[in-house]
């Protein structure tokens, strides 16, 4: 058994698909079905760029249409399909640990569908959101992940980002996160950048001290 690390931080910066819930169902179906309707070559067999901005895959996908539109009709898609969302083990009992002020999500996805998956799931909404649609650029650059810090009233090397995929571990090291990598949706190798990687959320725990989080975890590998 891997002897567990504790780390201390005042802030964490949660993405949500792949970390907090599973969504990869719906947004398969829905992505192949986007890019049938586009026309897109081999629009049955697409695969889905993990943690990238719903408008950037409409950019790359199709340049030559209105990516707002598209936007739009991929985001009423993934709102429609939620019938097999999960809520990854361990996430609803941590988050409900951690005081609402020291905790934010930042994801690739509009705030629009990061609400609805929520509320779908469960799941507790804090009070500090930072969506694909509030960014100028989205993950792997890091303006997402300073900007969540900033909403902590905390330097970015003050929090720890919790991440699945390596646009978003790449995005939190930029920014000058501590990163930790969950295992799910990318193998131990994709997520080496990360300061740590961790098999699930199931068995990290967050102790709320004085002026700061002691976060706890058993490393994978």
């Amino acid at each position: 058994m891997s002897k567990s690390i504790c780390v201390e931080t005042k802030g964490l910066l949660f993405d949500m698909d792949g970390v907090l819930i599973s969504s990869i169902g719906s947004v398969v179906r829905c992505w192949r079905r986007w890019a049938e309707i586009y026309h897109v070559p081999n629009a049955e067999t697409y695969t889905v760029p993990h943690g990238v901005r719903a408008i950037d895959i409409v950019k790359s996908l199709r340049p030559d249409i209105d990516p707002n539109e598209g936007l739009r009709v991929i985001e009423d898609m993934e709102i429609e399909d939620m019938a097999d969302l999960k809520v990854l083990p361990g996430v609803k009992k941590l988050l409900e640990s951690l005081p609402l002020e020291r905790w934010a999500i930042v994801t690739s996805a509009t705030r629009r569908l990061l609400l609805g998956r929520l509320e779908a799931a469960g799941l507790p909404i804090p009070e500090r959101i930072i969506s694909g649609d509030m960014v100028e650029r989205g993950k792997p650059d890091p303006e997402p992940y300073r900007r969540g810090a900033g909403l902590l009233g905390l330097r970015p090397e003050d929090c720890v980002v919790v991440e699945d995929a390596p646009s978003g571990v790449g995005a939190g090291v930029a920014a000058g996160c501590r990163v930790l990598g969950v295992l799910g949706t990318h193998s131990l190798a994709e997520l080496q950048q990360a300061m740590w990687i961790a098999p699930s959320l199931e068995d990290v725990t967050v102790t709320t001290l004085a002026d700061k989080l002691e976060l706890c975890f058993e490393p994978a590998g």
